[in-house]
């Protein structure tokens, strides 16, 4: 797997207007992150060049404005922090965490039987 650069909580909102729309232009991703943040321009310019500098987003100039797509593939983001996340907190193991989730009376009886459901579906895959 490709290494993938290191992105803020504020700069994963950036990402995730740029995985929706791509490409996109800086006037739409201000649009956008307008419609569901306080944030002002000039803060999502910063944390579009960041992105750009941390090369997850590639910009080309269109006339007047900048265009973003990007460089990190959402699924591949998701998969590096979900295990980075089991790693620091459980070890690793998708077990660890699920029984802690049990044992502490996290997961509702439709969470369970949605998680049998899954597996269920697993094991019938893996027969064929």
């Amino acid at each position: 797997m490709k290494e993938i650069p290191q992105i803020s909580e504020a700069e994963f909102e950036v990402m995730k207007v740029i995985w929706q729309y791509e490409p996109i232009s800086t006037p739409e991703v201000v649009e956008k992150l307008s419609n569901k943040s306080d944030w002002k321009p000039n803060t999502i310019h910063t944390m579009l060049a960041r992105l750009v500098k941390k090369k997850a987003l590639h910009s080309r100039k269109d006339g007047r404005v900048f265009i973003y797509t990007s460089l990190v593939e959402k699924h591949e983001y998701v998969e590096q922090k979900s295990k980075s996340f089991l790693k620091q907190f459980f070890g690793g193991t998708l077990n660890s965490m699920v029984l802690n989730f049990i044992e502490n009376d996290q997961l509702s009886n439709e969470d369970i039987t949605e998680l049998k459901k899954i597996l269920s579906k697993r094991d019938k895959k893996g027969e064929k």
